[in-house]
């Protein structure tokens, strides 16, 4: 998310800049290693970024209405990831001409999206400025006032909102920062079937509010430990009204959180029958030793496990350079 504007006039702004965002820096270093480690994560960043631009072409297609579709929430900061998840998933189901939307948050420079339109051909990309139409549309602004004001300060909330106006109907959406490692068989039959919801297991569970909160929301049980790396709904089974008395609910009694979206699916997922993948064989933050050796289908980078995923996991779907300096690495 972007910082807040720097104002010499209001003090917060000082006390923002110059202590809490070094502090913040400086926990941040320190949880990856130091200076040094994050440099090198960095390093392996900026390949990553060099190589996505040389990936050779394999077609998609724009979805046809009623059919489902993967999606991508995209960006400039983290276009090539986007790239190489959707890459890796090619390289495991091959022959498979796969439905793909990018949904561009506005930033995606036009050397970008022409790096993505040349890995891609026949993929589509809805512009930030094309969506707000679709917003109208789907959540107007008189009955969804949170949803529409808060999605603007909180990307991952565009996961639901932005993603079912653009296309309404079935979607499935990936998170950018994750790797196929082997054919997703599950995610094959959804695509088949995409009648239930499905959604990942995470590491640890992470909604950001205690559970006793949620179940004062919920119509049913809630299920443990959602992560919403790849999560897929059909757009007419999502009760909206719903979504905005929660958002608003969460918001005004305990305020915000980065987890809020994970929360509110799985406050969704609460009275209905649906489909949580197994946490070991779609794996959030995986060791070490999984990384380098995959065994699990799939795997969610998150934390620190960045660090294998810049640095050599991403170069298994390279060019034959770029697996070249992973086995030199």
């Amino acid at each position: 998310m972007p910082q807040p504007p720097f104002s010499w006039t209001r003090p917060g702004h000082w006390l923002y800049q110059l202590w809490y965002r070094p502090l913040a820096a400086v926990q941040r270093s320190r949880r990856e290693g130091g200076p040094l480690e994050q440099w090198k994560n960095h390093r392996g960043r900026q390949a990553m970024r060099a190589a996505a631009i040389r990936l050779p072409a394999m077609p998609v297609r724009s979805p046809q209405q009623g059919e489902p579709c993967l999606i991508f929430l995209t960006g400039h900061a983290y276009w090539e990831q986007s790239a190489f998840c959707l890459r890796s998933l090619q390289v495991q189901v091959p022959g498979r001409i796969w439905p793909v939307l990018f949904m561009d948050d506005g930033t995606l420079s036009p050397a970008q999206r022409r790096s993505l339109d040349s890995a891609f051909p026949g993929s589509a990309v809805v512009s930030e400025v094309s969506l707000q139409q679709a917003l109208d549309v789907l959540l107007p602004v008189n009955r969804f006032p949170t949803l529409r004001e808060h999605r603007r300060h909180f990307p991952l909330l565009r996961k639901l909102t932005d993603t079912h106006a653009a296309r309404p109907g079935p979607n499935l959406v990936l998170d950018a920062d994750m790797l196929f490692h082997h054919p997703p068989d599950a995610l094959l039959a959804w695509m088949d079937d995409p009648s239930l919801p499905m959604v990942m297991t995470d590491c640890q569970e992470s909604y950001g509010y205690k559970r006793s909160v949620l179940a004062t929301l919920a119509a049913g049980p809630i299920p443990e430990s959602v992560n919403t790396g790849i999560c897929g709904f059909e757009t007419s089974t999502i009760d909206w009204s719903n979504l905005e008395r929660w958002t608003h609910s969460l918001l005004t009694t305990q305020g915000s959180s980065y987890f809020l979206e994970q929360a509110l699916v799985a406050l969704l997922l609460s009275d209905r029958p649906h489909r949580q993948l197994s946490r070991n064989d779609y794996q959030v933050a995986p060791d070490p030793t999984e990384i380098l050796n995959p065994t699990a289908v799939l795997h969610h980078y998150v934390a620190l496990t960045k660090r294998g995923y810049f640095r050599q996991a991403w170069r298994r779907y390279g060019c034959e350079r770029d697996r070249k300096l992973n086995r030199d690495s």
